[in-house]
Parts: structure tokens; C-alpha cells; sequence
């Protein structure tokens, strides 16, 4: 349960973990219902991969539609809680970057400073996004092979890029994961595709 949420009716019964005791939970449940948004099924997956835990199954129940939930095809409120009590299980690709945290609804590569560019160069798999200026960079998963998609912010042609990975290099780039901004900034940035993939309850 994150901030605040309450228990759905159809979870009613199920143990409550407070977030900051996700980490004992991995090690002996083999289904976490997370209750929350997208930064905070990421912030989960992100335990679970660092721990080698991808064997547990995550069901997701945000109480409004999500970018995740439109991704992963799954449902908000009560019908999300009841798919996730009771749904089966699905390998689906893990989105993660080079610092190991999950990705489940976009992460954003964006300049450093106001009214500034992003300068550099992107990449999907070997094809270039952009070589220059731009106003920034969106990458989601999408939930199925090959992995992730990538596009230009903000510029008039809205053609993604589909691959596995997503590279940048840049003079400087703030990177957003799932609305959470990292804490520095960084001149490189990858986002891919993990080998093993995570347990979607639906």
C-alpha cells in the first residue's frame, strides 16, 4: 500500500505491507499486489530485480488509468484489484537503466537547465533517434518484444523508434523515471531491456 491508499474490498483479508518493509516481504511472498502508481510498481520491480526475486508475481491496481496500466493492458479501481487477487501471470519484458531501476510508464531524458536543448546524440538499437538539439527524449515500454519505443519530444513528427535499448550521450541530461527525477544529472543514459522479464498478474 502506498500513500495513503485504502484496501480494496476484493484485497480485504490480504496482509498490508507498509512500503518500507517491501524488502523482508521479498523474501518469502510469491505474489505482491501493488496498490499505488506507476513510480511505485517500479520502485517494487526495482527491489525485486536487484534481489534476483523476478519469480514473484506482481499484480498492479492503481486507482486511475495509468501509462503503465495502458502499456500492460491492466485496469484501475476495483476490477484491477480483483485481476490481480485472482488474474494468472505473464512474463512480460523489464524495462530498466543502467543503475538497475525499472521503468513501467515512460522515462524522459530532458535538458538540464530551462529554455534549454538536449544536445547529443540518441539511439535505438543501431538507428539514430536524433544527432543535435533537441527538447527532449521519451522512452516507454511496450509490453511486448522487442521491448521499449522512443521519440522526440515536442517536435511535429511523432514516429517512435521500436528496439531494445535506447542509448544517449549528451552534454548533460536530467533523467525522469516513471515522474521521479534522478538526484544528478549524468552525460550518458541507457534504458533496456532486462534478459529475464517480470510476472504481470492480469
Amino acid at each position: 500500500m502506498f500513500d495513503g491508499h485504502r484496501v480494496p474490498r476484493p484485497l480485504t483479508g490480504l496482509r498490508v505491507i507498509d512500503p518500507d518493509d517491501i524488502d523482508a516481504a521479498i523474501g518469502w511472498a510469491r505474489r505482491l499486489l501493488v496498490i499505488g502508481a506507476d513510480a511505485d510498481l517500479a520502485a517494487v520491480l526495482t527491489l525485486l530485480l536487484r534481489a534476483g526475486r523476478l519469480d514473484v508475481e506482481v499484480g498492479y491496481a492503481p486507482r486511475r488509468r495509468t501509462a503503465a496500466g495502458r502499456i500492460y493492458r491492466v485496469s484501475a479501481g476495483r476490477r484491477a484489484a480483483r485481476r490481480a487477487r485472482r488474474g494468472s501471470a505473464q512474463r512480460v519484458p523489464l524495462i530498466r537503466d543502467e543503475t538497475g531501476s525499472a521503468i513501467v510508464g515512460a522515462a524522459d531524458w530532458r535538458p538540464t537547465g530551462d529554455g534549454q536543448l538536449l544536445h547529443g546524440e540518441a539511439v535505438v538499437d543501431d538507428v539514430v533517434l536524433f544527432d543535435g538539439d533537441v527538447a527532449g527524449v521519451r522512452v516507454q515500454p511496450t509490453g511486448a518484444l522487442p521491448g521499449l519505443r522512443a521519440r522526440v519530444s515536442g517536435s511535429r513528427s511523432r514516429r517512435w523508434l521500436i528496439g531494445r535499448a535506447a542509448q544517449l550521450g549528451s552534454d548533460g541530461v536530467a533523467v525522469v523515471r516513471d515522474g521521479v527525477a534522478a538526484p544528478r544529472t549524468a552525460r550518458r543514459s541507457t534504458i533496456y531491456r532486462n534478459v529475464e522479464g517480470w510476472l504481470l498478474v492480469r
